[in-house]
C-alpha cells in the first residue's frame, strides 16, 4: 500500500436507525448485498469473515458489462462502533491502488446514527471522484433500507 498524504474521500451521513441496525446492514452480507454498489448494480455475492484478518469478496454486476469483484481484509472490526478493510478490484484498473476504508458509527439519541467513511490514498483524483459517486449512490439506498427496517 502507497500512502502520499493526499487524495483522500472523506464522507459523513445522518442516518435515521439506531447504531445497531446501521451497522448490521454495513456488515452482513445478505444486508450489504441489497444496497452495495452505484445505482443499476446488483451483488450476487457477497463472502465475509468480520475479523481483524478476515477476508472479503464482493461480486458487483454492473447493469451493462461483466462481473468483478472487490476484495480486501479487515484491519479492524470493533461492532458496533467502527469497521476497516483495505478495499481493491480483483482486476484493478491502471490508476487503481488498494486504499484503507473506514467507517465509524455514532450514536446520536438511540434512534439516529452517524456514519462517517474515510477512504485513501488514492492514485488520481478521478479515481477518487468515481468512488465518491459510488459512495454517495449506495448510501442514498443504505438509507432507505435503514430507515424502513
Amino acid at each position: 500500500m502507497t500512502h502520499d498524504g493526499g487524495l483522500r474521500l472523506h464522507l459523513q451521513r445522518v442516518l435515521r436507525a439506531p447504531r445497531s441496525v446501521v451497522f448490521r446492514a454495513l456488515t452482513e452480507p445478505q444486508e450489504l448485498a441489497k444496497w452495495w454498489g452505484p445505482d443499476g448494480f446488483t451483488v450476487p455475492s457477497v463472502e465475509s469473515d468480520l475479523r481483524p484478518g478476515g477476508r472479503y469478496r464482493i461480486a458487483m454486476q454492473p447493469p451493462e458489462g461483466d462481473l468483478f469483484y472487490l476484495v480486501g481484509e479487515f484491519v479492524e472490526a470493533e461492532p458496533p462502533e467502527r469497521v476497516s478493510c483495505t478495499f481493491r478490484w480483483e482486476d484493478p484498473d491502471p490508476e487503481d491502488r488498494e486504499t484503507v476504508v473506514t467507517l465509524s458509527l455514532r450514536d446520536i439519541g438511540g434512534t439516529r446514527t452517524e456514519l462517517v467513511i474515510s477512504q485513501g490514498d488514492f492514485a488520481t483524483e478521478a479515481r477518487r471522484a468515481l468512488h465518491e459517486e459510488g459512495w454517495t449512490q449506495s448510501l442514498n439506498k443504505l438509507e432507505q433500507l435503514v430507515s424502513s427496517a
